[in-house]
């Protein structure tokens, strides 16, 4: 049983309290959290647990081994750094940090204190994504050319940080993990609406080295709710809904062939119409499969889908985006 705490109590915080409460293999020694009011509402449903006001009374604790971050943004950084350096595993919810700079050293200190090092990439967890990886890796799709993401909803406004920063690490992190590689270049475009100087929509564009592009829709201020991610390859194209109950995965045998016969440009080129096909999937619970391989990773069994170097390369590229955004949409090269 490795022993582990949360800390943070926010609205994601209290997920991760309860995944490492019922996770086998964890036993959850603490619950951290600043606000005395949302330590005991969460904590009055987990006998046995220790509640503390004071991060520094976990770290010190050496029977804690592994530790979770649901904390603001801003703090990230200082928290993993003290954690990493008490001698812990350290979960960080995403983003990793606000800085590269800060990414970067976290991503050192990790190596130098031979601890595990992981970010909270949920979506990177989650079977249909895990279905795409398949799809790409084995080749059935072809070449991929392009993806497209849409993830939009009305609420929840925030004020301490722009739709890029709050919305965009999932479908970065998935895009990155589906093509094996980072974008060579960056653009974004944004709308502040309801508060001055904060983005409540923004439209990224990644391009990559072998050609692909992908692109981001984000926006907390829109009619509809829209989790969806569509890759088209030059064999096949691909679409997953996650606002679908079932059906969430759809393959679509559709393309264009070139053709060896042809009498004029229109036959050159002939439109493939194939059938549809809707894989089963095996569903799990994203955040549960996450917290699994955080302790398994920490034991030293099976590589890390989001660890911290998976999360440097997504906060370069929300570094990179926060730079276009701030200069009108000029594209922005990352190294």
């Amino acid at each position: 049983m490795t022993k582990t705490a949360v800390i943070g109590t926010g609205y994601w915080g209290k997920n991760l309290v309860r995944v490492f409460y019922r996770l086998p293999g964890s036993e959850l020694k603490y619950i951290c959290d600043a606000d005395s009011r949302n330590l005991e509402a969460v904590g009055k449903n987990y006998p046995g647990v220790k509640l503390t006001g004071d991060y520094r009374e976990v770290l010190a604790d050496r029977e804690v081994e592994a530790l979770a971050i649901a904390t603001p943004a801003v703090s990230h950084y200082e928290l993993a750094r003290e954690s990493l350096q008490a001698g812990k595993h350290t979960f960080v919810e995403k983003p990793l940090t606000l800085e590269v700079g800060h990414a970067e050293k976290l991503v050192e200190l990790a190596v130098k204190a031979d601890r595990l090092l992981m970010t909270g990439h949920l979506m990177v967890y989650h079977p249909a994504v895990e279905v795409l990886k398949q799809m790409v890796d084995s080749d059935e799709l072809g070449r991929v050319y392009y993806i497209y993401a849409q993830r939009v909803n009305l609420g929840v406004v925030r004020r301490d940080e722009n739709a890029l920063w709050s919305l965009a690490p999932h479908d970065i992190s998935i895009v990155l993990y589906l093509l094996g590689r980072t974008p060579v270049e960056v653009a974004a475009r944004g709308g502040c609406y309801i508060r001055k100087e904060i983005e409540d929509v923004v439209f990224l564009v990644m391009r990559f080295a072998g050609g692909e592009m992908a692109h981001v829709q984000l926006s907390w201020l829109d009619p509809h709710k829209e989790r969806k991610i569509t890759m088209v390859g030059s064999r096949k194209m691909v679409v997953f809904d996650d606002m679908q109950a079932s059906e969430k995965i759809k393959v679509f045998d559709k393309g264009v062939n070139p053709s060896n016969e042809y009498s004029s440009y229109t036959e050159l080129l002939g439109l493939r119409e194939g059938d549809i096909l809707i894989p089963q999937l095996k569903m799990e619970e994203p955040l549960g499969v996450e917290c699994s391989t955080f302790l398994a990773c920490a034991a030293g069994q099976g590589p890390c889908r989001s660890s911290g170097q998976d999360g440097l390369a997504v906060v370069r590229v929300l570094d990179a985006a926060g730079r276009s955004l701030a200069d009108g949409g000029k594209p922005v090269k990352i190294t």
